[in-house]
Formats: structure tokens, sequence, C-alpha cells
């Protein structure tokens, strides 16, 4: 949709610190009223409406955006000047709309029905509080039965437990359900299946608040039914909302790419590629490599052991052409063939969750996050 707004150049003063809050919304027209107030909706914000400047004057120093209809905008002159306050009209041909949105200060002039996503997007950011995205990290098998899953399980449930808000995400339908390896699959909240009409933008905290908790990490997996693929939007939609919430998010990829797998790929920071240290793995990772490649150009490598004759993690690195993060440990407790009801890296001296700690510690820095970003 296009967008038809323009920055208005004033001096004008920063809101109240930048706090998320409710969006502030001045007008008469019940008809605007109604289109506002349906968009802001869309967003997932619950507005604060008057007809005038709010008395006492809290409420216009203190919303994280302002939105002034036409109608409106004679009464609200004499407010004190700031930053976010959107001038909303619909009349494309008024060449005096300009001149009332400089009298008020706004920054922006909008009309609608054209600007409507644009408003949509603006309501959101300043609802949810936008800052740093969340580290977005990918793990992808060489080949069938690798433990990409169960890396994945680890270096959520290791971020989580550093304090950092963590989501893992179950990107392959036919894996089984990530909400199984962690113990919750009765555990209540909407899987993918509910996400696969999503088109425009998701809400991240809504989408935060609507999925299942387990073990101090919010988990996007899938149900039990026949459903087993989600449009390429909804996947572009969902991941765009977790990121915008900050801290960390580790997406279990499948090896067999689609439309939607690549939506995927497109949202992440570094892949990682888990190769068994045997020839054969080695051959077959090579073929995802190049795949993966396309879309996503930090991919690295992990290894897992036992060692085929000849070979070394370093050796793997290098016959793959890619950067090496280390040795995946093999702990015992998670090669038993029943699950034992700790997820993978819950045992914090355990060699998997040093080893992921480990990771974190690098990535984040390679970020310049730090370890207390985005905390939970």
């Amino acid at each position: 949709m296009e967008t038809v707004t323009a920055a208005v150049t004033h001096e004008g003063q920063p809101d109240a610190g930048g706090r998320p809050g409710r969006p502030l919304i001045v007008t008469e027209d019940e008809d605007l009223l109604d289109d506002l107030l349906r968009l802001c909706a869309a967003a997932g914000a619950t507005a604060e409406v008057h007809h005038g400047v709010p008395q006492p004057r809290g409420s216009w120093e203190a919303a994280p955006l302002i939105l002034v209809g036409d109608d409106a905008a004679r009464r609200v002159r004499g407010a004190a000047r700031r930053r976010g306050v959107v001038l909303v009209g619909r009349d494309q041909d008024d060449s005096g709309v300009w001149k009332r949105a400089v009298e008020i200060g706004a920054d922006h002039v909008l009309m609608l029905p054209d600007g409507e996503q644009w408003l949509v997007d603006r309501i959101a950011d300043v609802t949810e509080g936008v800052g740093r995205p969340a580290l977005t990290v990918g793990v992808i098998g060489g080949r069938g039965g690798a433990g990409a899953s169960t890396l994945a399980c680890a270096l959520a449930v290791t971020s989580a437990r550093e304090g950092l808000r963590t989501l893992l995400v179950d990107a392959d339908p036919l894996g089984g359900g990530l909400d199984v390896l962690l113990g919750g699959e009765s555990t209540e909240g909407l899987r993918w299946p509910a996400f696969a009409a999503s088109r425009g933008r998701v809400g991240g905290g809504a989408l935060e608040e609507s999925l299942p908790r387990l073990h101090s990490l919010r988990v996007l997996s899938w149900d039990r039914g026949d459903r087993i693929a989600v449009p390429p939007q909804a996947v572009r939609a969902v991941l765009a909302a977790a990121r915008r919430r900050g801290g960390t998010v580790v997406v279990d990829l499948p090896r067999r790419l689609d439309d939607g797998v690549a939506e995927a790929l497109a949202q992440l920071d570094l892949g990682i590629l888990v190769v068994p240290a045997e020839l054969r793995a080695v051959a077959a990772a090579g073929r995802v490599a190049s795949a993966v490649g396309m879309v996503l150009r930090d991919l690295r490598v992990a290894v897992r052991g036992p060692y085929a004759p000849g070979l070394d993690d370093r050796e793997v690195a290098r016959l793959l052409g890619l950067p090496l993060v280390g040795e995946v440990p093999v702990e015992s407790a998670l090669q038993r063939p029943q699950w034992s009801g700790s997820p993978p890296g819950a045992a914090v001296r355990g060699p998997l969750a040093r080893f992921c700690k480990e990771f974190w510690e690098r990535a984040l820095t390679e970020a310049g996050t730090g370890s207390g970003a985005g905390s939970a």
C-alpha cells in the first residue's frame, strides 16, 4: 500500500522519555475517529480519545504518539510543541493542511485511506517501544538426525536462563514439535496454524503473550493437526514481530527449503549448520550449505562427534568452507530412549549448557548487544 506522508520540519520537544504507552487521538469527526480506533486495534493498541488538548495536559506530554484530526487542528494550536504528532486528514487536494501542520508542530501529515499501513506500523512501534531487535539465530541439520533440534532447544533454554527474553521457533512442520521435546505439548497457548492467516503486522507483545511458556521462554511450535504449511507472508509477519521484542530468537529450521523457510532465513542474523563428523554427512551438509547460503550470508558450522578417521571439527569446517562454532558436546541423558523430564541444556553444569553459554557470549558481543539487552 502506498503511504502518503511527508515530514514537516519544526523544533519540538522530545516525548516523555520515549516510554511505551497509549496513543492519543484528538478529533470530533466521528467517521475519522472510527477509522483511527480501527487502526489502533489492528496495531494492538488502545487509544485515549479527546476532542481537544487534554486538561490537565499530562496526557498530551506523555503519549508516545498523538493523532490529530484535521478538524481539531485549530483546537490544539496552543499545546506544547513536541515530537510524535501526526495530522490526519482525508482531503488530498487541501493545500491548507500543510499550514495547519506547521501551526501545531506536526511531524507528519497523513491522508487516509492511503496511509493506513504506515500508521498501523507507527502505532505498533510506539506502543511496543521499538529498541534493538532480537539477535536471531537459526539452527539447521547438515543431514537427518544431526541434532539440530536438540541444539536449538539448548540454545533457547540457556538464553532464557541468562535472563534474556527468548523465543524458540519451530520452523519444521514435520519435526514432531519442539514443545514435545521441551515436555510441554499440553501447555496452553497458540501454535503455528493459528497464525496462518497473518498477512500484515503482528503485534510483538500480543504474540509473546499468546504462546506457551516453557522453561522461562516462549515457544512457537506445531499442533498435532493436519496443517503442515504456513504461508510465507505469515512466517515473515510472525518472525518480524518476534524480533521487535528484543532479546534472542532461536529458529529450528528444516533441511527442506521452501518459500516459508526462505522467509525465515531472511530474518536471521546468523545460522548454525550442525554436522556429524562423517564423510557422508559432510557431503550432505555441503548441499544444504549451498542452498542456505543463497539467502543467509552468515552461516557457521557446529560439528558433532564421534569422529570418523581423519576428521576433526576443524577439518569438517575446512571441507565446508564455513567458520567453525565448535564441537557440540553430547550429554548422555539426552541419548536415552525416553525423555527424562529435563530439556536439552537444562543441566547448568553440563557440557551442552556450557557450549551454549559460550556461544551466546561470543554472539552477543559480536552483535554489540551485551548480555543485559532484552531482559525478560
